[in-house]
């Protein structure tokens, strides 16, 4: 069973329609098929790198632990490289990349990654909890970042986290100029509400601000230095602009930023995507530079089955693509699988919205 559109619903409420959304999701018409079956799953990060397309996706992992708004159910430990040689042709799955257990900062929960390539070297950026306690017995997410000569890995964690780095859903896009900037942030349980003030709250709100009529909550973007491994400055908001010019408010769920950022540029322009969480939406919103301001432009897609939605967009032999995950495989939320499908641009440069439930 799709979320429904415009109702903001959270994690646990969306677990009284697990039941009914598995026997509905065997039902369901799907637009796309998943790009493999025999491991699940989730927030793919998609590169071409040498010709191939090379996804950097969670592994998604089976678990008892019920779903909450803090996101436990999501229990991934590990990270598997998919590599395409065409669109529609053989996935090959990796062997495991990085494996929590040798990245010696973080604890658990290997969230949605990213990668980046330059001078010979493969970076893997990586969300975990750091060894920390705070008041539900969890860690403080951090960002990693571990490196390797193939883009498939194995990649070695550096031994810390990446310094002045929080939350999670690392996204790194590399400007034509060669600067590299890095995009993250997410609310609930990615944890960036506790970090309102410039410094973290242990005690914060578990969900969001709850302040509907002030700006909403802003993913974040920084600069990387040369090495790819810290940043060259402080995070800054990337601040997202209603049609007025105003910043998007925290009341708007159909429009505010609530995690999964990605960034890429076309026609000169930048584009900055992400997902609005409780209301299901992929959107994006338009700015001159990679810092923003951008402007709210609209959806890319809609609602999928399942509760997240996470994703990435990219340019490959002159077609664009964006790579998604739902739930179609399982019928839970914890257990997804990656699609992708083509992107279709309109002449002004705006997307055209996709239904992930209705065919091609």
């Amino acid at each position: 069973m799709a979320p429904i559109p415009y109702v903001r619903l959270t994690v646990a409420a969306a677990v009284a329609l697990l039941p009914a959304a598995a026997a509905q999701a065997q039902k369901q018409t799907f637009r796309d098929q998943p790009l493999v079956s025999s491991i699940y799953t989730a927030d793919p990060s998609a590169h071409v790198f040498g010709g191939k397309m090379y996804v950097y996706p969670s592994h998604d992992v089976p678990t008892n632990i019920p779903d909450d708004d803090l996101g436990n159910e999501y229990a991934m430990h590990d990270y598997r490289v998919l590599e395409l040689d065409r669109p529609g042709g053989k996935v090959t799955i990796g062997p495991v990349a990085l494996d929590v257990k040798n990245v010696p900062w973080a604890s658990k929960q290997m969230w949605a990654p990213d990668a980046a390539y330059k001078n010979g070297t493969y970076y893997l950026y990586f969300p975990a909890r750091d060894k920390a306690k705070d008041k539900n017995g969890l860690g403080t997410f951090r960002i990693g970042v571990a490196t390797s000569k193939n883009p498939m890995g194995p990649f070695k964690a550096e031994p810390k986290p990446i310094a002045g780095s929080f939350s999670m859903d690392p996204a790194v896009f590399t400007d034509s100029d060669g600067k590299s900037y890095m995009y993250f942030g997410g609310i609930w349980g990615g944890q960036l509400q506790r970090w309102a003030t410039g410094k973290f709250d242990p005690n914060g709100s578990d969900t969001d601000l709850h302040q509907d009529n002030k700006p909403a909550l802003s993913g974040k973007v920084v600069r990387m230095n040369p090495d790819m491994k810290s940043f060259a400055e402080k995070p800054r908001d990337a601040v997202i602009l209603d049609e007025h010019g105003k910043p998007v408010l925290g009341g708007d769920h159909e429009k505010r930023f609530f995690e999964a950022s990605w960034m890429f540029k076309r026609g000169g322009k930048y584009y900055y995507t992400y997902s609005t969480g409780d209301t299901h939406f992929l959107n994006y919103a338009i700015g001159n530079n990679p810092y923003g301001p951008f402007k709210y432009t609209g959806h890319i897609l809609k609602p999928v089955a399942g509760w997240t939605t996470h994703h990435s967009i990219v340019e490959w032999n002159g077609k664009w693509w964006l790579f998604y995950a739902d739930n179609q495989l399982s019928g839970k939320n914890h257990l997804r699988n990656v699609k992708m499908t083509p992107l279709t641009f309109n002449p002004d440069g705006t997307i055209v919205t996709i239904d992930p439930l209705k065919p091609r």
